[in-house]
């Protein structure tokens, strides 16, 4: 009998203690920011599904940091069970942390406003409830004013037939949210994946959007003090480059191999992108590949190349992008002469040739060493 009670009285405890921790599980330690680090700047937005507004910002040269959070409702530190009941008038948003002498609180915008549907006031794709609703959270009176003239301009600019109802509204504390959801398309790949294929975001999105959905195609004008290299407005771009330069550049199009300026051109000199003139690649590093395009061993400047996966093929590459001009330069494939077995295939359209004799006069002397 004693036995039979103290089995009793374990289970008792053992079920007490275990509610106690999944009631504490459920909660988080009290993350409230809102300041920014000195020199840095930040924004509030929310366009539903906080793991879906991660990655667009976290890739974008000026961003120091991206966390997924609530806020615009009253109760303090909630836990994502208690937003996701609908009840607690916060809203899955992230809080993005900026440099703004390299990107500013409108370019910021301009991707926030690729990425979601300002049209649904009903919250997000699959994402029903307000805790899922658009809105832009100001900080202050001038992103106030610079988030309504960005929604006015989208709504003149005749992108969505349906009305604009993303809202603009005060900030309040926002909360840090459970560290899981934290870069959860890093940590949880496949989940994330499948979530985002099967809510109907990128459908959307590439419907509404084009080349320009999830800000991938849209003209960043992404600024540095270091760098002497600007990417010109997209009006300007569209003045200064042919047609095939354009479609391969700013469409990620492709050019006919073969019959390109590049692939036979033998001489010495450097490479650089047709729209902001960053150094790419070297004479030093092109290879006869067999592919009739110019192929390179590695970039000139590695910092200057920015790479991603590419899945629109069904194949899965890797896309070669520069840094500054954010243009389509081609892609990167792995069966490249060693010792690091890299093809750098590229698009003459996106690249402009300056021979070894006229490094000096065009700005490039520092390579002329290389050619000696």
């Amino acid at each position: 009998m004693k036995e039979l009670m103290t089995i009793i009285v374990i289970a008792v405890i053992a079920v007490t203690f275990g509610v106690i921790y999944m009631a504490r599980a459920d909660k988080k330690d009290v993350t409230v920011t809102n300041e920014a680090p000195t020199g840095l700047e930040k924004a509030i937005l929310a366009g539903g599904c906080f793991w879906c507004m991660e990655p667009p910002f976290e890739k974008l040269n000026g961003v120091k940091d991206v966390v997924s959070g609530y806020t615009g409702g009253k109760e303090t530190n909630p836990t994502y069970k208690e937003v996701g009941s609908g009840n607690t008038g916060h809203t899955e948003s992230v809080e993005i942390t900026f440099d703004p002498k390299v990107i500013t609180y409108s370019e910021i915008l301009d991707i926030f406003w690729r990425n979601m549907d300002p049209t649904d006031s009903g919250g997000q794709f699959v994402d029903r409830g307000q805790q899922y609703r658009s809105a832009i959270f100001y900080l202050d009176q001038e992103q106030k004013e610079i988030a309504e003239r960005s929604r006015e301009a989208l709504m003149k600019s005749g992108r969505f037939s349906k009305p604009i109802v993303t809202e603009i509204t005060k900030a309040g504390p926002f909360y840090r949210a459970e560290e899981y959801h934290q870069d959860y398309y890093k940590k949880n790949p496949l989940r994330y994946k499948y979530y985002r294929n099967g809510s109907g975001r990128d459908d959307f999105l590439d419907k509404a959007w084009g080349s320009e959905a999830r800000g991938e195609g849209v003209i960043i004008n992404l600024r540095s003090a270091d760098s002497p290299y600007r990417r010109p407005s997209d009006e300007e771009i569209k003045k200064i480059l042919t047609p095939l330069q354009y479609e391969v550049t700013q469409r990620e199009g492709t050019e006919p191999q073969y019959s390109n300026d590049y692939w036979k051109e033998h001489r010495d000199g450097i490479y650089v992108d047709i729209v902001s003139g960053e150094p790419l690649f070297s004479s030093l590093h092109k290879y006869d590949s067999g592919t009739g395009w110019p192929s390179f061993t590695k970039p000139l400047e590695p910092d200057n190349i920015v790479t991603r996966e590419d899945n629109k093929l069904f194949v899965k590459r890797t896309e070669v992008r520069s840094k500054w001009g954010n243009s389509h330069l081609g892609h990167v494939f792995e069966d490249g002469p060693p010792p690091d077995n890299l093809r750098y295939c590229m698009n003459s359209a996106a690249l402009r040739f300056v021979p070894k004799e006229d490094l000096e006069k065009e700005g490039y002397g520092q390579y002329l060493g290389l050619f000696r």
